[in-house]
């Protein structure tokens, strides 16, 4: 059984916000496959659980929201694999990435926290950084004078209506992406999906 965590911020105010992309791609992947979502909780987090369908059938999976905030997703994480009794190797997270352009959705297994408070959190909670990762890329602020390290403001604010329909294919590759890995693992998946080009180009 896989753990599926998609990382964001609760509330309203934050739903849209490029930081939240992980909720949005979890969400999506719920609605495909029929999952109910159960709100709150002992484990800190919003919760929903059964079977994915994957190209090579029906994979048993949880899937998580954590909903105190970004920075101490790792909670809510952690609390989830040890009620279900799920190794790290078995955790995805998926998440904003700043390093990957906007249209840009990769696979990874382990390594930093790259500054991205709910991996630190998650890494620091788990242990170690050893799950696997679906990097949905937002790209940085080009306004940002070159090496800014405070990228708050621009992380916390909405994909502009321009992105919308880009958005929508990025957030479907994000959940072919989980599939994916439910399937087959993180290193097949890799190999399968890392080639895709930039789902934004024209």
């Amino acid at each position: 059984m896989w753990l599926v965590v998609g990382l964001g911020n609760p509330g309203s105010k934050y739903e849209r916000n490029r930081h939240n992309i992980g909720f949005r791609v979890v969400d999506e992947l719920c609605a495909k496959h029929g999952l109910s979502w159960r709100s709150g909780g002992k484990l800190g987090g919003d919760t929903a659980s059964g079977q994915i369908t994957t190209e090579r059938g029906r994979e048993r999976a949880v899937v998580l929201k954590p909903m105190e905030f970004m920075n101490l997703s790792g909670f809510a994480v952690q609390r989830a694999a040890q009620f279900h009794s799920i190794e790290v190797p078995n955790i995805l997270v998926v998440h904003d990435e700043l390093d990957l352009e906007f249209g840009i959705v990769r696979l990874k297994s382990g390594g930093g926290h790259g500054g991205h408070n709910g991996l630190r959190s998650t890494i620091e909670q788990l242990g170690g950084p050893g799950f696997a990762r679906v990097r949905m890329g937002i790209g940085r602020d080009p306004k940002a004078p070159p090496g800014a390290k405070d990228a708050a403001g621009w992380v916390l604010s909405d994909f502009p209506a321009a992105q919308a329909t880009a958005l929508t294919g990025v957030i479907a590759a994000g959940c072919e992406d989980v599939e994916t890995v439910l399937a087959k693992g993180i290193g097949p998946a890799m190999n399968q999906h890392n080639a895709r080009s930039n789902l934004a180009s024209p």
